[in-house]
């Protein structure tokens, strides 16, 4: 019961895992810059995002254009994009192979079928948290790259969004998550392996009985 209720933890994490990871990908928040004017009016926010860019004014209004041409992109945006959709994919691969392969589920045949799922599953999370976390660390990086150099000027600069640390808690899980299938299942293999099942003997007088039988035919 104890290594079902631990699936069904990691089940929790890898969930919460997936819709952050789809919810990271579509927000348009990865780096924001505030520019603030003398007057109030003036004040805006520009976010930055995968596949659009949004401007929110401090009246209240809100507008957004999509990123059509992927080839003018920079390198790191084309990555990230890449990268957080081959995630979301696994992730979601993920979950529908480890929902037959736990053990509080009625799915995927004899014990060691599900274990071997289980461990399918796990290794698709690990792949997914390790997608994920290129993106972000990347894009990270090149926003504190562009805000410490001093030939970009101050209105060029941003700093990571929400979408980006949504990203890294999302990676997380997923990896914790996928760790915890694959532990499960490679203990139980593992103990399988250190103690396995004890071979029934017959009888002393049993196996005599055999013997003197068998001798008395070739007499």
């Amino acid at each position: 019961m104890a290594s079902a209720g631990l699936q069904f933890f990691a089940f929790m994490l890898a969930l919460f895992g997936v819709f952050g990871d789809i919810a990271a990908t579509l927000l348009p928040n990865w780096k924001v810059n505030a520019d603030v004017g003398s007057n109030i009016i003036t004040a805006i926010t520009q976010m930055q995002g995968l596949w659009m860019d949004c401007t929110w004014y401090s009246t209240g209004m809100f507008s957004c254009t999509l990123k059509y041409s992927v080839l003018s992109l920079p390198v790191y945006i084309q990555t990230a994009r890449t990268t957080m959709v081959l995630s979301c994919i696994l992730s979601a691969f993920g979950i529908c192979i480890t929902t037959v392969g736990m053990k509080c589920t009625k799915l995927g045949g004899d014990t060691d079928s599900k274990s071997h799922t289980c461990f399918a599953g796990g290794v698709c999370f690990i792949l997914a948290g390790i997608f994920g976390l290129v993106p972000t660390s990347w894009y990270t990086r090149e926003i504190i790259s562009n805000f410490l150099d001093q030939t970009i000027p101050e209105s060029s600069k941003h700093e990571p969004g929400g979408a980006v640390y949504i990203g890294f808690i999302s990676a997380g899980f997923l990896l914790v998550a996928g760790v915890i299938f694959c532990t499960s299942c490679f203990e139980k293999q593992q103990g399988a392996w250190i103690y396995p099942p004890e071979q029934q003997h017959l009888p002393s007088t049993m196996q005599e009985g055999n013997a003197g039988y068998n001798l008395k035919d070739y007499v």
